[in-house]
């Protein structure tokens, strides 16, 4: 009897897989609810999520009609800015580049945009002066370039005042 308990060997019990398959699971679960979490803005953090259709009618690209009526239309000033002549550097030598251009603003913002015209005007010859001519011939070179300098423009005189950049003259010689 002694030899039939000594050749039983102590086999220790397999461990349970139900811990880690609760875990996986629960992660699975909270991955899901926080994601939905975030995208319904249900977290007290952070901007809500706007719906697509309100954000559509705010986001029209400038020089698309916005449904602008006649008051809105006749609320508006066109400052003119100096010429700019900007010497850019090519390899055979050197090029000119005549730039003309009219701000578009609403009336009410015209004074306070002429006062700060030199910024402006600074801002512009800065920028065009950086560029190369590769950056010039190309045919959509002019609305990337119209769309930079409005950028730089709004900076310059604080969001809103200026509402768009009018290219008279863009000749390079």
């Amino acid at each position: 009897m002694t030899d039939a308990v000594a050749n039983v060997e102590d086999t220790p019990a397999k461990p349970s897989k139900m811990p880690l398959i609760i875990g996986l699971v629960l992660a699975i679960v909270g991955g899901g609810g926080g994601f939905y979490a975030v995208q319904a803005g249900l977290l007290p953090f952070g901007k809500p999520a706007a719906p697509e259709m309100a954000s559509v009618g705010h986001a029209a690209p400038t020089g698309v009609d916005s449904h602008e009526s006649a008051a809105d239309i006749a609320n508006l000033a066109f400052i003119e800015m100096d010429p700019l002549v900007i010497t850019l550097r090519k390899a055979g030598g050197l090029k000119h580049l005549r730039f003309r251009a009219q701000l578009e603003v609403d009336v009410a913002n015209q004074v306070e945009v002429e006062r700060i015209l030199p910024r402006v005007v600074d801002v512009l010859n800065s920028y065009l002066r950086a560029l190369e001519v590769s950056d010039l011939v190309d045919p959509m070179a002019l609305p990337k370039l119209r769309a930079q300098m409005l950028r730089r423009i709004n900076i310059a005189t604080g969001q809103g005042r200026v509402r768009d950049l009018l290219i008279m003259d863009f000749v390079l010689n």
